[in-house]
């Protein structure tokens, strides 16, 4: 298995796979998730809730601030997933696949710095040079103690 000094696992030869199941990833860096991005994804979605896009509301709301919505500490995977990314030599394409299991366990308040770590718990050859990958995703907060979620996030990629 190749690492570069970050620790991103890059590219594995097919002879390797199984070895890959267990392996944890280092963390990602840090990503500060500022308002700026929250309204923008409100922008995107439609999702205009006080609790993200009102910080003189949400003040008085539950948080005490306004929050990321769950569905962009969510989409963030696909940033941190540059830094544990493990490729089979020769991949071409590589595809979301799906999730068996999400949950938000504490919310992303405005200017929170986050990261996360995987662990490959499966990897199969569905059809010869189709792969999927099972990871358990994991999304910290700086200084909280629950996550912010948890998923089983299912990728695949092709020869």
């Amino acid at each position: 298995m190749q690492e570069n000094s970050s620790g991103r696992v890059r590219i594995i030869k097919r002879d390797e796979i199984a070895d890959i199941v267990g392996h944890q990833s280092k963390a990602s860096e840090w990503f500060t998730v500022t308002q700026h991005q929250i309204n923008q994804f409100a922008d995107c979605t439609l999702d205009r809730q006080f609790i993200h896009v009102d910080p003189e509301e949400a003040k008085n709301g539950p948080f005490g601030t306004t929050i990321a919505h769950g569905f962009l500490t969510l989409s963030m995977l696909t940033h941190f997933i540059s830094f544990f990314s493990i490729v089979i030599d020769g991949v071409h394409t590589q595809v979301n696949y799906g999730f068996d299991k999400i949950r938000f366990l504490t919310p992303v308040k405005v200017d929170s710095r986050v990261r996360a770590h995987a662990t490959y718990t499966a990897i199969e050859e569905k059809t010869p040079g189709q792969f999927i990958l099972h990871m358990h995703v994991t999304v910290e907060i700086e200084g909280e103690v629950k996550p912010a979620l948890i998923a089983e996030w299912i990728t695949m990629q092709m020869l």
